[in-house]
C-alpha cells in the first residue's frame, strides 16, 4: 500500500484494512483548487494535517465545497519537498479515542502544495498569482506565536525584519514580510477582500497577527516602498479581515506505536523526514478525537461553510471569552501544571500522569475549584463541560502519546496568561481572596524546581526548550536538592524574578502570593522524594 494517487485506486486494499478514504473527485478538486483557490493555509504542520485539512475533507464529502485548501510552508521548505510532493499532497490521519478504537483516513483535500521562498522565483509567483485572484476569500496560519513576533526573547528586533522593513515587499525573508508582500500584491490587484485567520493557540491571535503585518506597511510606506493607501486597505475590515479566533485539539508528534499499525496493514514509505531545520515529520498524523473551533465571523469576500464541519462562527467578544475560558482556566493551566511536575516526577506520557491521585488532585482542584469562580460564561461552550471533557475524557486518553516534556516547551511565555490572569480576576474581585488560591503557587514553585533540571529521584534531565530558560535558571542556579537553605535566603535569591511581570503575568510580591511559592519550593529542596510529599501535603490540605 502506498500513500499516493495512484496507490489509493486500490480502493479495495485500503478499506478492507479500515481506511476512509476520499469520497469525492479529488481530480477535480486539485484542478479546481488550482484555478480558483479559495483557501491558503500558512504552516504545514501536524495540527494542521489533522484539523483544518480534515474540515476541508468534510465539506468536499458533504458536496458544501469543490475546492480544497492550498497548503503554504513558510518556515521548513523540506516538508512539502520531501514529505508532501512524494506523497501527492495526501497525508494519513489516525485518530486515536479514547475507547481504545482507531479511525484511519486518508486526507486528501489539499488541492496545492506551495512554499513560501521569495528567493524561489517559480514558488513565489505562484502565490502572488494565488493572492491576485478573485476567488480567494481566506488564508488561515498555523505558524505559532513566535511565528508572529517580530523579536527574539530579548526583545531585540530579528535581523530580517529591519532588512524587510528596509528593503520593501519586493524580496522579503522573514516570514510575516513575505505574507504583507503578498496582501500587498492583492492590494495592487484592485483592493480584493480576504480573511486572514489566525489559528494559532495564543491570545488575542488574530490582533498579533493585524499588528504583525501593519508593522510592515507603516515601514514600506514610511520609506516610499508601498502605496499609502496600502495602510487603510488593511486597517479596512470590509476589505481585509484579522477575525479572532480560539483552536482547542492535541496533535502530538507522530508516534512509533501509531507507525507500527500503519506498517502491519502494509503501509509503506512510513519513515519519518527529519529535515535540515530539524523538523521531525511523517506521512500520517495522530491526534485525538476532541476538537473545538471558535472563529470571530467577519470574511469580506465570503467563507466555506465550515460551520456544517462543526465550526462555530461568533463575535469577537464571544471568541475573546472563550479564548480566556480555555487559555486561563479550563485547559492550558491543566496541562503546563502536569507538565512541569509530570518532568519533575518522571513520566513520559501525560495520560499516565491521570492515575497519579496526587497529580489529579491537583488539577481537579485548580480547574474546578480556582478557574471556575472567576470563569466567564461565553454561551457557545460550557466551562464546567469543558473542563469535565478534558479531565474525565480527553487527558486521561491513554491511546494519546502526548508527553509532559513537550507541553514543558516555552513554560516561562506561557506562566503569565496561564495563572496570571486568574490571580488578576481574583485581586479585581472584591468578594474573592487572592490568598485562597493554593494550586497556583505550587505550580509556580514546580516551576522553579523544574529549572533546576533534576528530578524528584536525584537524576538529571533535558529541560524543553525555552527562550528564557537560561536567564530563568541563574536564579536557582545555588541549590540543591538535598540542601534547604534558610528561608530568608531562598526568598533574596530567587525573588527579583518572582517580581518579573512578564513572565507571571503579575508581580507575585505585590499580590500577596511570593511567599507562598517560596515555602513551597523550599519543601520541594529538601531531598529525593520532597517534591512528591509537598504535592501530597498540599492537595490535601
Amino acid at each position: 500500500m502506498r500513500l499516493s494517487e495512484e496507490g489509493i485506486k486500490n480502493k479495495e486494499e485500503w478499506t478492507r484494512k479500515g481506511y476512509h478514504l476520499p469520497q469525492y473527485d479529488r481530480a477535480a478538486m486539485v484542478r479546481a483548487t488550482r484555478e480558483h483557490p479559495v483557501w491558503v493555509h500558512f504552516g504545514a504542520g501536524n495540527i494542521f494535517r489533522a484539523f483544518q485539512a480534515n474540515l476541508a475533507q468534510h465539506l468536499l464529502e458533504s458536496g458544501d465545497a469543490e475546492t480544497g485548501i492550498t497548503v503554504c510552508e513558510g518556515f521548513d521548505y523540506e516538508i512539502i519537498e520531501k514529505q508532501y510532493r512524494p506523497h501527492d499532497d495526501l497525508s494519513v490521519l489516525v485518530t486515536l479515542k479514547a475507547d481504545g478504537s482507531v479511525q484511519k483516513s486518508v486526507i486528501g483535500s489539499i488541492g496545492e502544495s506551495t512554499i513560501l521562498d521569495s528567493g524561489n522565483e517559480k514558488e513565489f509567483s505562484r502565490l502572488k498569482e494565488i493572492f491576485r485572484s478573485d476567488s480567494l476569500q481566506l488564508c488561515t496560519f498555523t505558524v505559532t506565536e513566535k511565528g508572529y513576533s517580530l523579536v527574539n526573547g530579548k526583545g531585540e528586533e530579528l535581523p530580517a525584519v529591519t532588512a524587510d522593513f528596509a528593503a520593501g515587499p519586493q524580496q522579503p525573508q522573514s516570514y510575516i514580510g513575505k505574507v504583507a508582500a503578498l496582501l500587498y500584491e492583492r492590494y495592487l490587484a484592485g483592493r480584493r477582500p480576504v480573511a486572514m485567520v489566525s489559528t494559532d493557540n495564543c491570545s488575542h491571535n488574530g490582533e498579533k497577527l493585524f499588528n504583525a503585518v501593519m508593522a510592515y506597511a507603516d515601514h514600506w510606506i514610511q520609506n516610499g516602498k508601498a502605496e499609502p493607501a496600502f495602510s487603510e486597505y488593511l486597517k479596512n475590515p470590509e476589505e481585509v479581515s484579522f477575525p479572532w479566533s480560539m483552536i482547542d485539539k492535541i496533535t502530538p508528534r507522530p508516534d512509533p506505536s501509531v507507525e507500527e499499525i500503519l506498517r502491519k496493514d502494509g503501509l509503506e514509505d512510513l519513515d519519518p523526514v527529519v529535515t535540515s531545520k530539524k523538523t521531525w515529520v511523517a506521512p500520517f498524523v495522530n491526534s485525538e478525537e476532541t476538537e473545538y473551533l471558535v472563529i470571530e465571523d467577519s470574511f469580506p469576500n465570503g467563507r466555506p461553510s465550515l460551520e456544517k464541519a462543526g465550526v462555530i462562527f461568533t463575535d469577537r467578544e464571544t471568541v475573546n471569552k472563550v479564548e480566556r475560558m480555555k487559555v486561563t482556566t479550563c485547559l492550558n493551566p491543566l496541562h503546563t501544571a502536569l507538565a512541569v511536575y509530570g518532568c519533575l516526577l518522571g513520566y513520559t506520557k501525560i495520560s499516565a500522569e491521570m492515575k497519579d491521585e496526587d497529580l489529579t488532585a491537583l488539577v481537579n482542584r485548580l480547574g474546578y475549584r480556582e478557574g471556575l469562580p472567576v470563569v466567564v460564561n461565553p454561551g457557545v461552550l460550557d466551562p464546567k463541560e469543558f473542563i469535565d471533557t478534558v479531565l474525565q475524557v480527553r487527558v486521561p486518553n491513554p491511546f494519546m502519546p502526548d508527553t509532559p516534556q513537550r507541553i514543558a516547551t516555552d513554560t516561562s511565555q506561557k506562566l503569565a496568561i496561564r495563572y496570571g490572569e486568574t490571580i488578576k480576576s481574583y485581586a479585581a474581585d472584591p468578594k474573592l481572596e487572592v490568598k485562597d488560591l493554593h494550586m497556583i503557587p505550587l505550580v509556580q514553585a514546580g516551576w522553579l524546581r523544574y529549572l533546576m533540571a533534576v528530578d524528584d529521584a536525584g537524576r538529571t534531565f533535558e529541560p524543553s526548550p525555552d527562550p528564557l530558560l537560561e536567564t530563568a535558571r541563574t536564579y536557582v542556579s545555588s541549590f540543591r536538592p538535598g540542601t534547604v537553605p534558610p528561608q530568608e535566603e531562598i526568598r533574596a535569591k530567587v525573588l527579583p524574578l518572582l517580581r518579573n511581570v512578564q513572565i507571571f503575568g503579575v508581580d507575585l510580591e505585590e499580590v500577596g502570593l511570593a511567599d507562598q511559592v517560596i515555602a513551597y519550593f523550599a519543601q520541594e529542596l529538601a531531598g529525593p522524594g520532597a517534591v512528591r510529599d509537598t504535592i501530597h501535603r498540599a492537595v490535601n490540605s
